[in-house]
């Protein structure tokens, strides 16, 4: 991980390629570098030339020469899972004789042993990182065209990549490779691009191509060509991406997390459009691929996510219990293919990634179409991974999501799981008068979206009043207790506080034993039946004296602060009631001082296991 940017063509490279490792900082990184070579010309052997820098890319770019010409070259950002971020251990990586340059994204996970075998033959390794292999694997590989040298490299390679590599000797080309982890082509008029991202590419064209797990390509200036692993040729079709490079842009506001926070009220309506079916209370949800029949036959739903994907399942899955009395659970994808699940063929399993390219979640995607298991994808990004894996699903629309920690998509894909949930219930019993009821409901979020981020004032202040907090708990029940581990993960990803979250029910089952003044405890307070069972978990916190903030329909007396939101129907309250916690991580980060669109040691998209 994290980065790889990529181009071929006329235009003078080193800018271009530093553009694209500036729009794809948004992924999380320690260190960045390029490489690149001369005008391409075919049969004239070519030099390398490579910068490397610790740190963020205006670093590299400071070290960059002023000549440092070349029409070809490939660039990363990374984030390091083998050694610690320096220079040394920074993309590119050059073979001995600086003829091989590779960029990688993923893990080898038998690094070790290839290293071992290369020392033993002679090799000299100059970083501690798994990809310096895979580049003395292509510097000796003895195959006669770069395609077949890569090739030939990655036989002896088991893991994940998404590689780029370049040669000095063939300096007409880019090869490129993947398998689990993202590599998107760029189409241009007589000059080529590739990256990791699409965000990367978007200023420069709209036209594109996805590798599938174990395809390559060949990038030459006026063309490309795509093929398997092993040699056979595939077809590829370019598609156009939908969003202009300016979604990209941080239109006016100091942060991409502030930006997308204040998008959602216009994300959810774009989720909403066209989707709903006013004649029968119901939803249409085209790219399902589940008829009527098929969908009255399922028995129980399994959804699968990782981090605010898998908070988001949780709540997806009380609506699908709620509006289509479908039994549903969500688990964590990280953890699902390694306890060797039941595949139940009556089982309907979705999988949800914002990236639509999460290594765990595309793995156990990958595990269940083996077992024979119909899979949906819950996604943002057109044409990913699982998308194309999956058997069907929804998009949610939420348009790009720059910052590492996501907000606006969370919102969408819950909405999503509403329309979802809605459009099950109304095939199987759930009544028309009770699908319309659902549908207000839902037609109202955005406006009410839009009322709390108005009150962006106030909960500024509440979050300046928490920030001297070491640790902090997030209560809440039933519908409310995805609502607070959604909170929790928030504030602890940006503000490095630390914060657990509970079952308001558990509380008395050990987690009061940390109550104390020291200690404040965020309680998600809905208006339903479940009302005095949350009030009577803060008359516990209150006789332990820990300050509460609660958020709530109306103003708590237990509380200390109240953030109080607009009441929709009880099923889709949790949609509205993780909103205001957004802006309370957001400001009490930014209280802090903290990085809050890049925060430690994570990335945005987790393409490694």
């Amino acid at each position: 991980m994290c980065g790889i940017v990529g181009y071929i063509g006329k235009r003078d490279v080193a800018p271009l390629l530093l553009e694209g490792l500036q729009r794809l900082e948004y992924r999380g990184y320690d260190s960045a570098g390029i490489v690149i070579t001369g005008k391409a010309t075919a049969g004239k052997p070519g030099v390398l030339k490579m910068v490397k820098a610790k740190g963020r890319v205006r670093e590299l770019e400071a070290k960059v020469p002023k000549r440092f010409a070349g029409t070809a070259g490939i660039a990363h950002t990374r984030w390091a899972t083998h050694g610690a971020p320096s220079d040394e251990n920074a993309h590119p990586h050059l073979d001995a004789e600086n003829k091989v340059a590779v960029v990688h994204n993923g893990i080898i996970d038998n690094a070790s042993e290839l290293r071992a075998k290369l020392v033993a033959d002679g090799f000299a390794f100059l970083s501690e990182t798994d990809t310096e292999v895979l580049t003395h694997l292509i510097a000796r590989a003895q195959a006669d065209t770069l395609e077949e040298k890569v090739r030939e490299a990655l036989r002896s390679v088991e893991g994940t990549y998404g590689i780029a590599v370049m040669h000095a000797d063939f300096n007409d080309r880019i090869v490129v490779a993947r398998n689990g982890s993202p590599v998107v082509l760029g189409i241009g008029e007589k000059e080529m691009f590739v990256a990791s991202d699409v965000a990367a590419l978007v200023a420069h064209t709209r036209q594109v191509v996805t590798l599938d797990d174990g395809e390559m390509a060949t990038l030459k200036a006026d063309d490309f060509r795509t093929y398997t692993t092993e040699g056979s040729t595939t077809t590829a079709t370019p598609t156009t991406v939908e969003w202009e490079a300016e979604s990209y842009d941080m239109g006016g506001h100091d942060t991409y997390m502030h930006k997308e926070i204040s998008e959602q009220a216009d994300a959810v309506d774009r989720v909403l459009r066209g989707r709903i079916d006013d004649r029968f209370s119901t939803v249409h949800l085209g790219g399902l691929n589940l008829d009527a029949r098929e969908a009255r036959g399922v028995r129980r739903i399994k959804i699968l996510g990782c981090g605010t994907s898998y908070h988001a399942g949780q709540i997806g899955a009380q609506l699908i219990e709620e509006l289509a009395r479908i039994p549903a659970d969500a688990e964590p994808a990280s953890e699902f293919r390694y306890r060797n699940p039941v595949v139940d063929p009556d089982t309907l399993y979705i999988a949800v990634s914002q990236s639509g390219e999460t290594y765990d979640v595309l793995a156990a995607v990958q595990e269940l179409k083996r077992k024979g298991a119909r899979v949906l994808g819950v996604v943002n990004v057109v044409g990913s991974a699982i998308a194309r894996e999956a058997d069907g699903g929804t998009y949610v629309h939420a348009g790009p999501e720059v910052c590492v920690v996501s907000t606006k998509c969370f919102t969408n894909t819950v909405v999503a799981f509403a329309l979802l949930a809605l459009h099950l219930g109304r095939i199987r019993d759930l009544s028309v008068a009770d699908g319309k009821r659902i549908i207000d409901g839902l037609r109202k979020l955005p406006e009410q979206i839009s009322e709390i981020l108005a009150n962006e004032d106030e909960i500024k202040r509440l979050a300046a009043e928490y920030a001297d907090a070491r640790s902090m708990m997030f209560i809440g029940r039933v519908r409310g207790y995805p609502v607070a581990r959604e909170a929790s993960l928030k504030l602890k990803e940006i503000s490095y506080i630390h914060a657990e979250a509970y079952p308001a029910s558990e509380l008395k089952h050990g987690p009061l034993a940390l109550i104390e003044p020291a200690m404040p405890t965020v309680a998600i307070v809905p208006d339903d039946n479940l009302l005095e069972k949350n009030r009577a978990a803060m008359e516990e916190i209150k006789a332990r004296s820990g300050r509460i903030l609660a958020v709530a329909h109306q103003v708590q007396e237990k509380a200390d602060h109240t953030i109080v939101v607009p009441k929709n129907e009880n099923e889709l309250d949790p949609i509205l009631m993780g909103i205001p916690l957004q802006l309370f991580a957001y400001h009490t980060a930014l209280a802090m001082g903290r990085d809050i669109d890049k925060p430690r040691n994570l990335a945005k998209s987790v393409t490694v296991e």
